[in-house]
């Protein structure tokens, strides 16, 4: 299959590594050249432009840094993309947004799943991404063999978009047990126990959770390689604010912690860096 990536950031770049390893043709564009220049002597194409990096393929993926982002790039690309091509917008937008991609690419007769993705690039390379995809059964079907090469889950949430409105509350979720785990671990080194001891206890059972324990050890080991860094983090906590319309408590107290450790030098760090700071 064809398939183009627009956005040769991390999780792009990701995607695209996995998408030749499984056997599909892959163009990729960046706004940025300097990013699309790191694909020389791989087997992606890089594309001059948006229109002719989508005018053969068979699904699009838009995998960029915010709505605006993407609007721009759409604007580009819809008119210039074939009438049956499928784009998947993978980007983490919020509803309004997702809500006004829809309404762009309706206009432009042209076919769109909403289709934000659980999972950071370690999960996107290896093929394990969870996918959360709204929007017709016909094009979760035509674009179906991108997402499965990508992921081990295919999750269809609705006809619409309701996947970018989930998308906010998974990574609300995960964002609250990076910082409960960053906690509990303090309060082991305050209390004088071994960290161990802890993740014993929370590895196996109902309390097992596979992310939290792999962001532990991120933590003891202060290694804050970005996964998931904290500026898409913070982000993504303030869409799910406006989307819900009010703040709850949790999600205020998860958007001070993060911009405490982007205010400390810890933006484009890992999640897991809010340990680092106190």
């Amino acid at each position: 299959m064809k398939i183009t990536i627009l956005g040769a950031g991390r999780m792009g770049s990701a995607m695209a590594a996995r998408l030749i390893d499984t056997g599909h043709r892959v163009t990729m564009w960046d706004r940025n050249p300097a990013f699309t220049n790191r694909l020389t002597g791989t087997d992606v194409r890089a594309a001059a432009d948006v229109a002719s990096a989508v005018a053969d393929a068979s699904v699009i993926i838009t995998m960029l840094t915010n709505g605006e982002a993407v609007h721009s790039v759409a604007e580009q690309m819809l008119l210039a993309m074939s009438v049956d091509a499928v784009w998947v917008q993978a980007s983490t937008v919020g509803a309004d947004w997702a809500d006004k991609l829809r309404h762009l690419a309706d206009a432009n007769n042209r076919t769109m799943l909403d289709a934000p993705v659980s999972g950071s690039t370690g999960p996107a390379r290896a093929g394990t991404l969870s996918w959360l995809v709204a929007g017709p059964a016909s094009a979760v079907d035509a674009a179906r063999p991108a997402l499965e090469a990508l992921g081990e889950r295919v999750l269809v949430v609705g006809p619409g978009q309701e996947a970018s409105r989930l998308k906010l509350i998974v990574n609300t979720w995960m964002t609250a047990a990076t910082v409960a785990m960053a906690d509990a671990l303090a309060a082991c080194d305050q209390l004088g126990l071994e960290r161990s001891a802890l993740l014993e206890v929370v590895t196996g059972g109902p309390l097992a959770m596979p992310y939290a324990i792999q962001k532990a050890q991120l933590m003891t080991d202060q290694n804050y390689t970005p996964g998931f860094p904290i500026e898409l983090a913070l982000k993504d906590i303030r869409l799910a604010e406006q989307a819900e319309g009010l703040q709850p408590p949790l999600t205020r107290a998860l958007e001070e912690r993060l911009q405490r450790a982007v205010d400390a030098g810890h933006a484009r760090d890992d999640v897991a860096a809010v340990a680092a700071v106190a």
